[in-house]
């Protein structure tokens, strides 16, 4: 005869562990905005900075504090997702330079040097 307890707990188990797994993953409700480039990113980054330091700056958050902070976390989140690939971008032109200055290459150096400093300029005014 099979353990009556067996037969009650091996679905509570099964249930559980399915719940545990669904509990890691992130529902995905908002969007936010998205930046198409780099300029409206870091415009992103700052509005969006500036609403969350103002709700955190509260002395006491509520829920509907706590939901739009997470409502701002979706557009942080694609504006630092965009900044990346754009630092990313900016880390390959400056390589660019590097390796043509090796090469005494002065047209890569020229042109991948003035793409590094357009697109960094934006981050180090």
């Amino acid at each position: 005869m099979k353990h009556p307890t067996l037969l009650i707990v091996a679905p509570v188990l099964a249930l559980g562990l399915s719940g545990a797994a669904h509990a890691d993953e992130r529902p995905d409700h908002f969007e936010g905005e998205r930046a198409a480039t780099l300029d409206e990113a870091l415009a992103h980054l700052s509005t969006y900075n500036a609403q969350l330091q103002a709700i955190l700056a509260k002395d006491e958050l509520g829920p509907e504090d706590t939901a739009k902070i997470h409502e701002l976390t979706y557009t942080l989140e694609n504006a630092l997702e965009k900044i990346d690939s754009e630092v990313d971008a900016m880390a390959e032109a400056l390589e660019a330079v590097h390796v043509a200055s090796e090469r005494f290459e002065v047209d890569t150096v020229r042109a991948q040097g003035r793409r590094y400093l357009d697109a960094s300029s934006k981050l180090a005014p």
